[in-house]
């Protein structure tokens, strides 16, 4: 069953990673699992913490750099078939290195992610601006 936008939503802020899809100038498609919180005002945000990483010139954000259009999933799955749903969120990126709202959108982070707990988060914010919420579940809740 097709999912409603307010329901497709309400079941991404729910979920704990999703996938960001970015592709970039050349079009060649990347994929990675990704923390993330919704904003009051429904942008989708994704930081760059300390995590270990291959390295700092991370391949998703040069691609939003040369293209700014992303979608974003997150999923349920069971080997009960009629638990099984998906969401898919597309909209415009941007990468936010500083200013008022950083700090906010770190707190934000902090606040559903407790392994964020003591770490100091001064890295980039991907600020996702959704224009489409698209989902689907076997079946309603």
């Amino acid at each position: 069953m097709r999912l409603d936008a307010a329901e497709a939503r309400d079941r991404f802020v729910r979920a704990d990673v999703l996938r960001l899809a970015t592709a970039g100038a050349d079009g060649r498609p990347h994929v990675v699992p990704c923390t993330f919180a919704v904003d009051g005002a429904g942008r989708v945000l994704i930081g760059i913490d300390n995590k270990p990483k291959s390295s700092i010139n991370l391949r998703r954000l040069r691609n939003i750099e040369a293209n700014p259009n992303v979608s974003m999933l997150v999923d349920y799955y069971s080997a009960d078939w009629e638990q099984l749903w998906w969401v898919r969120a597309d909209g415009t990126a941007t990468i936010e290195q500083s200013g008022n709202e950083h700090g906010r959108h770190w707190e934000l982070l902090r606040a559903k992610y407790t392994q964020y707990e003591g770490q100091i988060l001064t890295g980039p914010v991907i600020v996702v601006h959704v224009t489409s919420w698209t989902g689907w579940a076997f079946a309603s809740d």
